[in-house]
């Protein structure tokens, strides 16, 4: 027996009809370099404070997440998110706590960072 070919069925004087090709899958969220800049200088202070000590970041399909950890084997502290989906509703940018308390959501990366800024101490 030989192969089976599948059967194209056309009007004339039509094109042949093309099998689909699939979609191209969509694009992951991502942190740009201004935006990883200004989340990895808050990290460096904060690891020079003693308070942070360990960092990832998860690329997805519907959002970034950069994650703060005070030891590498505990849950995470802090997820700054960046959820595109969100951009005109309450903002695309959160942080989120360890329980899962969304600590300040906007629509700018400085003001929602600002939320895990320690104030100065004086000594």
């Amino acid at each position: 027996m030989g192969d089976i070919e599948p059967i194209v069925l056309q009007r004339r004087g039509a094109s042949p009809v093309q099998p689909s090709t699939p979609s191209p899958a969509p694009l992951r969220v991502t942190f740009d370099r201004r935006e990883l800049d200004r989340i990895l200088d808050l990290y460096g202070r904060m690891v020079a404070q003693g308070e942070w000590r360990d960092y990832a970041i998860d690329f997805q399909r519907d959002k970034a997440v950069f994650s703060i950890f005070r030891r590498a084997m505990d849950v995470p502290l802090y997820r700054i998110e960046k959820d595109p989906r969100l951009a005109r509703k309450q903002g695309i940018y959160s942080v989120v706590s360890q329980t899962g308390l969304i600590l300040k959501r906007g629509h700018e990366l400085p003001r929602v960072l600002a939320v895990l800024e320690k104030p100065l101490r004086t000594i």
